[in-house]
């Protein structure tokens, strides 16, 4: 008989964002099976997060959009928008900091789920903003996910970076 599960989900617990970034693997006995735990000292830090991470935005999205939005849940302290490394223009997310854990939790309460800009916007309890996590993980400087997605979407620039080099070498074929 499965568990019973809450069908309320607590906004406060550590996001699936925030838990695979600080993942450690560990093996079994056998050492075939891995199983992926999160570690205490992340759930520590989203217990008093005030920042969040804000996934899903356009390209096109501006900072005063963003801060326009966000402002309804509480006074923010800083808002740092998501780069592409290499052209440092907009890719896609951003971080907002609220002064009290407790804005953040409204702000995904509230505004989570939203649309901006026609698209649905997600936020995340993050552990912090740090210097350096502004830019884009994936290959091409943007977003990772964005490298592999094959539907077009104008909002992010149109199809996935690899998708557009496969097509550029069917080009001159």
């Amino acid at each position: 008989m499965a568990p019973i599960r809450n069908t309320v989900d607590r906004l406060d617990r550590p996001s699936s964002y925030a838990a695979s970034k600080n993942r450690r693997r560990k093996h079994n006995r056998d050492g075939d099976e891995d199983r992926r735990e999160r570690s205490p000292e992340l759930d520590e830090k989203l217990k008093d997060a005030t920042t969040l991470y804000v996934g899903n935005l356009s390209f096109y999205t501006t900072e005063e959009q963003i801060h326009e939005l966000f402002a309804k849940c509480g006074e923010i302290k800083r808002l740092v928008m998501g780069l592409d490394r290499f052209q440092k223009t907009p890719c896609g997310f951003c971080f907002v900091e609220y002064y009290t854990h407790q804005d953040a939790l409204d702000c995904m309460k509230y505004i989570g789920g939203t649309k901006l800009d026609e698209r649905i916007i997600r936020t995340d309890l993050d552990e912090g903003f740090a210097e350096g996590r502004q830019y884009g993980r994936g290959k091409s400087g943007g977003q990772v996910r964005d490298e592999y997605r094959r539907e077009y979407d104008p909002g992010r620039g149109g199809y996935g970076r690899a998708l557009d080099e496969d097509t550029e070498g069917d080009m001159y074929r």
